[in-house]
C-alpha cells in the first residue's frame, strides 16, 4: 500500500474519513484500505490566564490515506460526497514520497537529532523563537525524559506562567 492526498471540501475532511472507513467495513475494500489521517497539530491558547489546548488542521481541505489504489479503490474514493480529487496528473494519482509520509507519521530519523536538546538545562536562561510564544523570554523550569518538551516560566502580564514548548522553538540566551 502507498500514501495518496485526497482533496475534499472545505471543512469535510473528518466526514470523508467516517465515510470511507464505515464505507468498507465488510467489504471486500477493506483489505485495500489501511490508515486514514487528517493532519492535525496541538496548539495552545492563553485564555483568561488558563492554558487551552486545540487541535489545528495542518492541511485544510486534505486528507491522506493508505491504500492500494486500484480501480475500485479509487472509483470508491472518488464517489464519496465531499471528495473533489486525488493528487496527480490528470487521472494519475502520484503517492507521496517515504520521507513525506514519515514526518507526517512523526516518525523521525533519530540520527539527525537536535543537539540543542542536549545542551538545555533546567535553570537555563531562554528565548522562544516559534511557536504561540514567540519573543518571550524565560527559564526552563523541567525537561520531559526524552528532552524534547519544556516546560518554560515566563512572564505574561506580569506573572509568572509556566508554558509546554518544543526544544526546536527555543535558543539559549547568550
Amino acid at each position: 500500500m502507498k500514501w495518496y492526498v485526497v482533496h475534499t471540501y472545505y471543512s469535510h475532511e473528518n466526514r470523508v474519513k467516517q465515510t470511507i472507513e464505515k464505507g468498507i467495513l465488510n467489504t471486500p475494500l477493506e483489505g485495500q484500505i489501511g490508515q486514514i489521517l487528517v493532519p492535525v497539530q496541538k496548539t495552545f491558547h492563553i485564555r483568561d490566564g488558563k492554558k487551552i489546548e486545540r487541535e489545528k488542521k495542518l492541511f485544510n481541505s486534505y486528507i491522506i490515506i493508505e491504500a492500494d489504489l486500484v480501480a475500485e479503490v479509487k472509483n470508491y474514493i472518488l464517489n464519496i460526497s465531499g471528495v473533489t480529487h486525488i493528487l496527480g496528473y490528470g487521472k494519475n494519482p502520484i503517492p507521496l514520497p517515504k520521507d513525506e509520509v514519515d514526518r507526517l507519521l512523526g516518525i523521525e530519523n533519530r540520527d539527525q537529532g537536535n543537539s540543542s536538546t542536549h545542551e538545555i538545562l533546567p535553570g537555563d536562561h531562554i528565548n522562544i523563537v516559534a511557536g504561540p510564544f514567540t519573543e518571550f523570554d524565560g527559564v526552563v523550569d523541567k525537561l520531559d525524559k526524552d528532552g524534547l518538551r519544556l516546560t518554560v516560566n515566563v512572564s505574561v502580564f506580569g506573572r509568572i506562567t509556566p508554558v509546554e514548548v518544543s526544544a526546536d522553538q527555543v535558543e539559549i540566551k547568550k
